[in-house]
């Protein structure tokens, strides 16, 4: 059966941060709009900042979704499920920012992840939670983590900081939704 949390308590961060891999789900307001999903799952770029609120990089890719979303409505939910061990599903569900290179919070929350900082960073998205709960997972499968993908690492790390802000630019996903919603702020300002 599952419960309700009102903060992330050592067991439930424990799993938490012991999952190589998260869902990322947000959504437009509107009810034609495009709900969104994503994986996350480099190591080390997500962090549990305090007992309701976690954190996680967001690099630069060809969508912006999530970031729109949280621009519009801040809604968000992160799900870990487990692949091995006893099944269970978390879930955080909250309110989301994202926050941008030219923010002055940035480089603090940035510091929180260590050797995680790599070539492509144009946000850490922090998200407070307003309902913490996990449920069984009994359907889940049993998977086995063999290792990390590196070819977005790679890919990024071949750009320059001005070439990767052209690259995010030029990106039609990136300053605006699928549904046209305002995305990254662009120009995205250069790291400094």
């Amino acid at each position: 059966m599952g419960k309700t949390y009102a903060h992330m308590d050592g067991r439930l961060r424990a799993f938490i941060e012991a999952q190589p891999v998260f869902f990322v789900a947000s959504a437009p307001l509107a009810e034609d709009g495009h709900v969104n999903v994503s994986p996350k799952g480099r190591s080390g770029t997500l962090a549990v900042l305090d007992d309701t609120t976690v954190a996680y990089l967001d690099f630069g890719g060809s969508h912006a979704e999530t970031i729109a979303h949280l621009r519009e409505n801040g809604r968000i939910t992160l799900m870990w499920c487990a692949f091995e061990g006893p099944p269970k599903i978390v879930r955080v569900h909250g309110i989301g920012e994202a926050v941008f290179r030219d923010d002055p919070r940035f480089p603090d929350l940035v510091a929180r992840f260590g050797d995680a900082d790599a070539d492509g960073l144009r946000a850490v998205v922090v998200v407070r939670a307003t309902l913490i709960s996990d449920t069984c997972g009994y359907a889940v499968p049993f998977m086995d983590y063999r290792e990390e993908r590196t070819l977005h690492e790679e890919f990024m790390s071949r750009k320059t900081d001005a070439e990767f802000v052209e690259y995010t630019g030029n990106k039609p996903y990136n300053a605006a939704s699928i549904d046209g919603l305002p995305a990254v702020p662009l120009p995205l300002p250069l790291r400094g």
